[in-house]
């Protein structure tokens, strides 16, 4: 039985998984989005929210626990704390990370994911806002009733102008009528002229 064994395998032993994961979580803060398996995103997301976290409170001790977790890169942690003091993940509490499902590769079929920060805010809904509107809306559907009737004899006069279009190319043929007659004067002189020579 594993007890005393959190987490998952990942198929490595417990120092190779560590290491891993250390590296995983570095890479993601490092270029706010990595491409890796399905099993090892799911589990280093805990990880990236406690370090998230941490930078949230921003004093010396949590600092602290962050460069301890980063395994001593300060300088990682000073970018971290510096993008949360900036508002970056201010309207969130949790779920700081997103996993982007991309299907299985090719070689050995594990599903494959991209996680990225999230760096927008969560969007707040406001459905007693929109109740109210809708009571009001059927008063101001009987006005558009009246309003489409309008709009049908518009329709009507499309096909008049359709005629009106036709006419003018009646009048387009007889302006090349007269073009093939005035090359037929041409031809008749290039005849003339080759009996000459």
């Amino acid at each position: 039985m594993r007890h005393y064994k959190k987490g998952r395998k990942l198929g490595t032993d417990k120092s190779h998984t560590k290491a891993m994961k250390f590296s995983l979580v570095s890479s993601l803060f490092l270029n706010d989005r990595i491409i890796t398996i399905e099993s090892r995103a799911k589990e280093i997301r805990g990880d990236v929210d406690k370090i998230i976290g941490w930078a949230k409170r921003g004093d010396l001790h949590s600092r602290r626990l962050a460069i301890a977790a980063l395994r001593g890169d300060q300088y990682l942690v000073a970018e971290i704390f510096e993008k949360v003091e900036q508002g970056m993940f201010k309207e969130r509490n949790s779920g700081y990370t997103r996993i982007v499902k991309l299907g299985p590769r090719k070689g050995d079929n594990a599903p494959m994911v991209i996680m990225e920060l999230i760096n927008e805010g969560k969007k707040k809904e406001e459905p007693k806002k929109e109740a109210p509107k809708k009571k009001a809306d059927p008063k101001k559907e009987e006005k558009p009733k009246t309003e489409p009737k309008k709009e049908a004899p518009k329709k009507e006069e499309k096909p008049k102008e359709e005629p009106k279009k036709e006419e003018p190319k009646k009048e387009d043929k007889p302006k090349e009528e007269p073009k093939k007659e005035e090359e037929a004067p041409k031809k008749e002189e290039s005849k003339k002229e080759e009996e000459k020579k």
